[in-house]
C-alpha cells in the first residue's frame, strides 16, 4: 500500500501551480485548465481535470476531409481510455473528492492523477501512451481503501458523432486455458475515407486474473453504438489496495488493412505482459530519448519550461515511422494536423543536435512525398520540385484554396532543402545523403532555378511570394524566400561535390545573384516595396539566422534594431526567439535573455505551462514555439552551430539568471556542452 503520509506531505507544500523539481511539475488547479498530452508519435491523448477522463485522441497521419468541400483534416481518435468508478454505489465526481492533485513526470512520460473520495478511499491513476507498443494506451489504477468498500469500475469506447456506422461487440477470444476478453468498436471516418478501430480490456496485475475463473466478473453493457462499456464489481477491505489497468488500443486502415484484428491484438500483447516488464519498456525509451536533454542550473521555471519544450518534441515524434510533426504535434486538430515550414525551421534544429533518430524520420517524410512534389512543379509550371504550404498523408497541398499561403508561399521548398543538408552535416551519412539527400536536394536546386526571373542587370528576383512575414502577400524578392532560395542551391552544389558530381554551373550563378533590397541606411528591406509596416513575425532577421546569409555585425545589429519593434504583438511566439539566438551570438546576453523569456512565457497556459500560438490565442500546445525557444538555448546561449565540419560550440553565453547550462546527446556522438 501506497503511503497516504506521503501524498499529505507533498499536498502540503503545493500551490495554485506548483513546481517540484526539473522533471514533475504538479497543480492542485482545476480551473482555468489547459492539459499537457500524454503522446508517443503515433497517439496522442489528452488529459481532462475531469476525474478519470481524457478530453481527445489524435491519431498521426491519419486524415478525412473536414467537410464534403473542405481541405484534409487529422481525424479525432475514438475515445478509449474514459473510465468512472463508483464506490459503495456513488459515482466518484469532482464534486465529492478533494486533496485532488495532477502530476507530470516528464522523464517516464507519465501523467498521474491522485485524491481521496470522502473517508473512504484514496485514489491514484497515470496514464501513458506506450511508447514501446505505439498504437496502445495505458491507465494504470490503485485504490486504497480507508475502510471497507464495494468498488465497481466501468470503463467506456465513446466513438464521436463525427463518426459513421459504429460497431460496438465484446468477445471473450480464448487459447488453450488464456481468456482474453476484448471491448471493441469499429467505425467509419466521417467522410469514409478510413475504417477505424480501438479495442480495449480490463487488467488485474497478477497475469493469471486472465484466466476465467481468477478475474472479477465482466458485465458488458452496449449503452449505443457509440458508446460501449464493460465494468466489474470489487470488494476492498480497509487498508488493502485494488490495482487494475485499462488498456486500449487504436487502429486505421492507414496503417494496417485490418486495423479491427490489429487493434486486438495489441491489446492482448498488453494483457499478457507483466506490468513490470511493459511499462519498464516504455520508461527505458523515454530514458534513452532524455540522453539529449539540457540542464539549466540556478532557475528552476526556465529549466521546467525548457524541458516542457522538449518532452512535446519527443513526444511528438518518432525515429521509426518517417513522420514528421505539426504545429500542434498531436495536442489538438488545430490547423488541421498538417506539415508545414514549422518542422524544417523551428522544430528540426533541436532534434537534429539531440536525436538523429527522430530528424530522420522528420527528413524522410519529406523524401517519401518528393515524386508528389514534382508533380506540383510541373503543375504550377516550374521544374525540379515544389513543396506544398501544408502536406497532409498524400504529400499533395492541403492548404484550403483561399489562404494565399497554399499557392504563394514558395520557400517552404527551400527550407526543406536546408534542412536536408544540415542532417548530412550532422551526421555525414553519405549512403543517406546518396539515396535520399541529394535526389532531393538537386530537384529543389532545379526548382529555384525555373522560379527566378533573370533582370537586365544579370541579378535574378523571385517574384509574387507570400514571404514568412504573411501580412505581406503578393511580394516580390522577399528578403527570406530569396535567402532560403540562395542557401538550398549553394547546399545542392555542396552535396554534388560531396558525391563526387562537381559543381553545377547554373546553380552557382543563380545563387550568386539573387538579389536581397536594402535601404539606403544599408538595412535588409523585407521585399522590394516594402515601407516599415508591422510584420507577423521574424523574415529578414533569419537571413543572419540560421542562414548566416548576413553575417557582418553591423547590419545584423541595424537589422535587428529596425524589426524588433515591427514585431506584431498577435504573432506567433518564434519571432523573438530569432531575435534572442542572434543577440545571444553577438555577446548580448540580456538582450538575449529578456527576448528569450518574451518568446513564450506571455503564451503559457495554467496550470502546467503549455504553450499557445500567441500570446492571446488558447490553443496549446504550440510545438513551433517549443522549437523556437530551444533554439536560443542551444544556438544561442550554448553557441552550437551546424557547419560544414559538424557540430560546433562558438561563443557560448550564459544569461545572469542561471548558474551553468549544459547540453548532453549532442550529435552522433552524444557530446556533453557546459556553459558555466
Amino acid at each position: 500500500m501506497k503511503s497516504i503520509v506521503f501524498f499529505l506531505l507533498a499536498l502540503s507544500i503545493l500551490s495554485g501551480n506548483a513546481q517540484n523539481d526539473g522533471w514533475h511539475i504538479s497543480t492542485n488547479q482545476n480551473t482555468d485548465y489547459t492539459g499537457v498530452v500524454v503522446s508517443n508519435g503515433q497517439l496522442g491523448i489528452l488529459p481532462s481535470h475531469k476525474v478519470f477522463k481524457t478530453r481527445q485522441v489524435i491519431m498521426n497521419n491519419v486524415y478525412d476531409k473536414e467537410s464534403p468541400l473542405g481541405v484534409s483534416r487529422i481525424l479525432l481518435g475514438i475515445h478509449f481510455q474514459n473510465i468512472k468508478v463508483e464506490i459503495d454505489g456513488e459515482l466518484v465526481t469532482d464534486n465529492n473528492i478533494s486533496n485532488w492533485i495532477q502530476t507530470l513526470n516528464m522523464k517516464e512520460a507519465a501523467f498521474t492523477t491522485q485524491f481521496d473520495f470522502k473517508n473512504k478511499a484514496h485514489i491514484e491513476y497515470t496514464m501513458y501512451a506506450l511508447r514501446n507498443v505505439p498504437h496502445a494506451g495505458y491507465l494504470d489504477v490503485q485504490i486504497v481503501a480507508k475502510s471497507n468498500i464495494k468498488v465497481k469500475a466501468t470503463a467506456s469506447i465513446e466513438t464521436p458523432k463525427e463518426y459513421d456506422n459504429p460497431n460496438s461487440t465484446f468477445r471473450v477470444l480464448r487459447d488453450l486455458e488464456t481468456t482474453m476478453p476484448i471491448l471493441q468498436t469499429v467505425a467509419k471516418s466521417r467522410l469514409g475515407r478510413h475504417i477505424v478501430a480501438a479495442s480495449g480490456t480490463f487488467i488485474w496485475h497478477d497475469i493469471n486474473s486472465t484466466r476465467e475463473h481468477l478475474r472479477p466478473n465482466l458485465v458488458h453493457n452496449k449503452v449505443s453504438e457509440y458508446n460501449n462499456q464493460l465494468s466489474f464489481e470489487k470488494a476492498v477491505k480497509k487498508g488493502d489496495d485494488l490495482e487494475f489497468a485499462w488498456t486500449a488500443a487504436q487502429t486505421s486502415t492507414q496503417n494496417f488493412s485490418d486495423p479491427q484484428s490489429e487493434s486486438e491484438r495489441f491489446v492482448i500483447f498488453n494483457l499478457l505482459t507483466p506490468r513490470e516488464d511493459l511499462l519498464n519498456q516504455h520508461k527505458a525509451l523515454w530514458e534513452k530519448l532524455w540522453e539529449g536533454d539540457i540542464i539549466i542550473e540556478g532557475d528552476l521555471q526556465s529549466q521546467q519550461d525548457v524541458r516542457l519544450a522538449l518532452y512535446h518534441l519527443y513526444a511528438f515524434g518518432r525515429g521509426d515511422n518517417n513522420l514528421s510533426i505539426a504545429p500542434m504535434g498531436l495536442s489538438s486538430q488545430n490547423y488541421n494536423g498538417h506539415i508545414f515550414w514549422d518542422t524544417e525551421l523551428w522544430m528540426y534544429p533541436p532534434l537534429l543536435l539531440l536525436n538523429q533518430d527522430i530528424a530522420r524520420s522528420l527528413v524522410n517524410y519529406r523524401s517519401d512525398r518528393l515524386d508528389k512534389a514534382k508533380q506540383k512543379a510541373i503543375n504550377f509550371g516550374y521544374k525540379g520540385a515544389m513543396f506544398p504550404w501544408e502536406s497532409d498523408d498524400t504529400g499533395e497541398e492541403a492548404t484550403p484554396a483561399w489562404a494565399l499561403t497554399g499557392t504563394f508561399e514558395h520557400h517552404i521548398t527551400a527550407d526543406v532543402g536546408i534542412a536536408f543538408w544540415n542532417y548530412y552535416r550532422v551526421t555525414k551519412n553519405k549512403a543517406w545523403l546518396a539515396e535520399r539527400g541529394y535526389p532531393m536536394l538537386e530537384a529543389i536546386a532545379e526548382y529555384w532555378v525555373s522560379r527566378s526571373t533573370k533582370n537586365e542587370d544579370g541579378s535574378y528576383s523571385i517574384k509574387n511570394v507570400v514571404g514568412a512575414n504573411e501580412f505581406a502577400p503578393n511580394v516580390d524578392d522577399n528578403a527570406f524566400t530569396n535567402g532560403a532560395a540562395i542557401t538550398a542551391l549553394q547546399f545542392a552544389n555542396l552535396a554534388s561535390k560531396t558525391l563526387g558530381y562537381g559543381e553545377n554551373p547554373t546553380w552557382k550563378t543563380v545563387a550568386d545573384n539573387i538579389k536581397i533590397h536594402r535601404f539606403p541606411d544599408g538595412t535588409t528591406m523585407e521585399h522590394s516595396k516594402y515601407a516599415g509596416d508591422l510584420i507577423k513575425q521574424a523574415d529578414v532577421n533569419l537571413l543572419s539566422y540560421p542562414l548566416n546569409i548576413i553575417n557582418d555585425k553591423q547590419t545584423i545589429l541595424k537589422d535587428l534594431r529596425y524589426y524588433e519593434p515591427k514585431l506584431a504583438e498577435q504573432g506567433p511566439a518564434m519571432g523573438k526567439s530569432v531575435f534572442a539566438v542572434i543577440y545571444a551570438r553577438l555577446g548580448d546576453a540580456n538582450s538575449a535573455f529578456r527576448l528569450f523569456k518574451e518568446s513564450y512565457e506571455p503564451n503559457k497556459r495554467a496550470p502546467f505551462g503549455a504553450l499557445s500560438e500567441t500570446a492571446t490565442s488558447t490553443h496549446p500546445y504550440f510545438a513551433t514555439g517549443a522549437g523556437g525557444m530551444l533554439q536560443t538555448v542551444l544556438f544561442g546561449f550554448g553557441g552550437l552551430h551546424v557547419t560544414e565540419n559538424g557540430i560546433e560550440q562558438i561563443n557560448p553565453i550564459l544569461p545572469k539568471a542561471w548558474k551553468s547550462l549544459t547540453i548532453t546527446g549532442v550529435g552522433p556522438l552524444k557530446k556533453t556542452y557546459t556553459v558555466n
